[in-house]
């Protein structure tokens, strides 16, 4: 139990370190992503195992779905891809002691040059008030310090899921009522 608590622990450490790390990064104009031919099957299955594995209960069931018409084959950084879809999975698990997180991936937009996809991860957990839904993207903001007592979370995590989806030309969002759940897009 305590080598546990000391591996959890380490990881945690390991995850405030990196957000640090990529969020000084971002913030100096340091940070660039790659361009590389990916699978999006292949990101979304790795980013269901890695979220997977911070299911805590039997009560809360983590579900993907692919809109049939989304291109599988991409041109861009699976990797900041994937770490944007964990940041925000990863919080839905946070927040949602029951029921289910819902990642899905449409189609908005196709071009002969380009694909314009729409993500959302939907949670049906403990939701935000509206009157703090707008300081959610902003370093270091977190909801109130009650909730991050309890939840944990640097409040960096949303500021760099935000900065990675401008760089790659997107925007993000929330739509959340409290006690119903939250969709992150």
């Amino acid at each position: 139990q305590y080598a546990e608590t000391v591996r959890s622990s380490g990881g945690a450490l390991m995850r405030i370190i990196n957000d640090i790390l990529d969020f000084s990064k971002i913030e100096a104009d340091k940070l660039d992503l790659e361009t590389v031919d990916f699978d999006l099957r292949v990101v979304m299955e790795e980013t269901a195992d890695l979220l997977a594995h911070t299911i805590t209960s039997n009560a809360v069931e983590l579900v993907y779905h692919i809109a049939a018409d989304v291109p599988l084959s991409l041109r861009g950084d699976p990797s900041r891809l994937r770490q944007v879809l964990v940041n925000l999975g990863g919080n839905a698990m946070k927040f949602t002691a029951q029921g289910e997180v819902v990642i899905k991936v449409t189609l908005k937009q196709l071009t002969p040059e380009t694909v314009d996809l729409h993500f959302a991860v939907t949670d049906t957990g403990i939701g935000i008030p509206q009157d703090k839904l707008s300081q959610l993207f902003t370093a270091f903001q977190q909801v109130d310090t009650s909730t991050s007592r309890q939840y944990g979370g640097t409040g960096l995590g949303l500021a760099i899921a935000k900065r990675l989806v401008e760089m790659m030309g997107g925007a993000i969002g929330v739509q959340s009522q409290e006690g119903q759940g939250s969709t992150f897009w």
